[in-house]
């Protein structure tokens, strides 16, 4: 091991190269990391964001290339040396073991002893520091399966700081939060900052990172591309040198006019709606917009039966839907795609082909007598795998692959029916940019073909980009209806906390 100089670089690694058979995952990877820093990691999935920070982590061996931490060139990195060294990561897959208590999550494998026994009263006033040093209020006698997932998250950030981390690495850490649970994590953040803390922060939103960050490197294909000061870049420019392609072209308008009403929603009530009215025609995309909570997801479960209905009518070209459920829904021409694809949307334990072929096999589309087509059924998922450019053999597990890949396999069900109306509820959460140029694209081929698109969003960006009429949604009931030259961030984030001028009359 030898000393460099610092100069307050707490971080520094120097021509990073890893190769997985064939396949290049780093080359000549350099990137630093200041003392009291955020420093965003952006790059697509397949960029080397992943493999560099498992390098960092000592989980992952590097071919070429060196690491330096805290002024040390360390040539045998492994995780128990780069804790030692003082790096701690807080994966996107959090490690707490949920049946023990928040203070022997953070003591785990560190319990302190007063003899040959536990010393449960220092462990105790331990988890108290540990928590009180990120601004946390919570009874470390607590289990943690009993938390949310944003106080997991942090009890996690505690364990870490508790080991003496100068280098603190996030993957991922909002993919999971609402807006009110992040804004909280952000002001950890800063409070870490102040402490001198150098933390690397991975995240696909390029908000949260121009809000942030106070550098930005971006990878490209295991290659560095370029690191700049937040002051400096713009969203068209972090676009482009992650996927060589502009905002402009992710967000290309569709050619097609709109044409006949193809969904129409009258009059719907439930636990969290009211009176919501809405119209989607053929070949438009149309947003709902609003902040979590807002009830915009309660109305495409709504349409698809997953939320209960106490008044209202839904129809699917002129025709009421009864008996509203998923079947049903699919068979009228109307299918959704849930916001929670893995709680929702996918199956697990199964292939990518198997989940490709969920909705031709509910929809019967797969099936003579009962029983269902295996030819059919291999040539459907090898379509949808070419078509949508899926990364990943149709035997491989659905877990294995990327969320991108996963979300396409979602979207893949499209190709089961010609289906009159697609409700997609936030279908960029937790992808790359790559992966959600993919998917806008493929909704601009629906509504090419004469489908009606519904697109509920939180990303405000999305909806302004994508989305011929904007509707508004707060507290379940819809206050805006914006058009046109209306269509901007202003008036949809008035709308989201106050009276706009078209609330009196949003349909």
């Amino acid at each position: 091991m030898m000393s460099v100089d610092t100069d307050r670089t707490v971080l520094q690694v120097t021509g990073l190269g890893k190769a997985y058979g064939g396949a290049r995952a780093l080359d000549d990877v350099s990137f630093d990391l200041r003392a009291g820093e955020i420093h965003a990691l952006l790059g697509e999935n397949g960029a080397g964001k992943s493999t560099l920070i498992k390098s960092i982590s000592g989980s992952v061996r590097p071919d070429t290339g060196t690491i330096a931490i805290a002024g040390h060139v360390e040539t045998a990195l492994t995780p128990a040396v780069a804790t030692r060294l003082g790096v701690g990561t807080v994966f996107q897959e959090l490690s707490l073991v949920p049946q023990l208590t928040i203070a022997q999550n953070i003591f785990l494998g560190q319990e302190p002893t007063r003899g040959s026994l536990l010393d449960k009263r220092a462990m105790q006033a331990g988890a108290v520091a540990a928590l009180a040093r990120i601004g946390v209020d919570l009874d470390p006698r607590r289990r943690v399966t009993g938390l949310s997932r944003a106080q997991m998250q942090l009890v996690e950030i505690a364990r870490v700081l508790h080991r003496d981390s100068r280098v603190l690495i996030l993957d991922e850490p909002t993919a999971s939060l609402s807006s009110g649970e992040a804004d909280r994590l952000f002001e950890t953040l800063g409070q870490l900052r102040a402490q001198g803390i150098g933390i690397i922060y991975i995240s696909h939103r390029l908000a949260e990172v121009k809000q942030l960050a106070d550098r930005i490197t971006v990878l490209r294909d295991g290659r560095f591309i370029a690191t700049l000061d937040r002051a400096e870049v713009t969203d068209d420019q972090l676009v482009r040198l992650m996927a060589g392609r502009s905002l402009d072209q992710m967000f290309a308008t569709v050619s097609r006019t709109p044409g006949e009403t193809r969904l129409r929603i009258d009059g719907l009530c439930g636990p969290s709606l009211q009176d919501v009215a809405i119209q989607a025609r053929a070949g438009e995309i149309v947003g709902i917009a609003g902040l979590v909570g807002s009830g915009k997801s309660e109305i495409g479960r709504a349409c698809f039966g997953l939320e209960p209905m106490s008044a209202g009518t839904i129809e699917v070209d002129g025709t009421p839907l009864r008996r509203v459920s998923p079947a049903s829904a699919m068979r009228r021409g109307l299918i959704y795609y849930p916001s929670d694809r893995h709680a929702e949307g996918l199956v697990r334990t199964a292939s990518l082909g198997e989940n490709i072929t969920l909705a031709p096999v509910a929809t019967g589309m797969m099936s003579r007598l009962g029983l269902v087509s295996h030819r059919s059924g291999a040539a459907r998922q090898r379509d949808a795998i070419d078509r949508l450019g899926i990364k990943g053999r149709a035997d491989r597990s659905i877990m294995e692959l990327s969320g991108g890949n996963q979300q396409k396999a979602l979207l893949a069900r499209s190709f089961a029916r010609d289906f009159a109306v697609h409700i997609f509820d936030e279908p960029t959460v937790g992808i790359d940019v790559g992966a959600k140029a993919d998917v806008y694209a493929h909704m601009r081929t629906l509504c090419e073909a004469g489908a009606a698109v519904v697109m509920i969003s939180s990303d405000t960006e999305e909806v302004l980009g994508m989305c011929h009429r904007i509707y508004v949604v707060r507290e379940g009931r819809l206050v805006a209806e914006l058009t046109g030259d209306e269509r901007t961030e202003d008036r949809v984030v008035s709308a989201f906390f106050h009276s706009t001028d078209s609330e009196s009359d949003p349909t």
